[in-house]
């Protein structure tokens, strides 16, 4: 139970716990925490997280997400902004735009959408701008 007022979850930090999306479990809505989401099946909605979002091989997020670390090996189909740093996996698949102080893209993820980097591109609020691009880790772009 949290205890809104500490912050705490008997005896830990909210922001300490993970929830768990486990694979063949569909959410239909948006989820937001205090901590951090691991996704192994479906979101169909916006994720917030405090701490982190973590999409597995076989999850998939159809909306936004917004949080302070990203992990995507799954698929994503909205935008990303991470206020410290995006990590794109071999297989990965993200199809938005991507908003983050620092990404790191393993070769084989594929993004289709904008990326923009750096301190400004990590807030919350952001502008949004005309175009998109593809780019695919090992140099291609389009």
């Amino acid at each position: 139970m949290v205890n809104r007022a500490s912050g705490r979850i008997e005896g830990r930090e909210a922001s300490d716990v993970v929830s768990i999306i486990g694979p063949g479990m569909t959410v239909t809505g948006d989820c937001d925490t205090d901590g951090t989401l691991r996704v192994e099946g479906t979101v169909e909605g916006g994720v917030r997280a405090a701490k982190a979002v973590v999409v597995g091989k076989g999850g998939t997020i159809r909306g936004d997400i917004d949080t302070q670390d990203a992990v995507v090996a799954g698929r994503v189909s909205g935008s990303i902004t991470a206020a410290s740093r995006v990590e794109l996996q071999a297989g990965c698949r993200v199809e938005g735009d991507i908003h983050s102080r620092r990404v790191k893209l393993e070769e084989g993820g594929v993004v289709d959408g904008r990326l923009e980097m750096g301190d400004r591109a990590g807030r919350m609020a952001t502008s949004p701008q005309s175009g998109a691009s593809v780019a695919r880790a090992g140099g291609e772009a389009g």
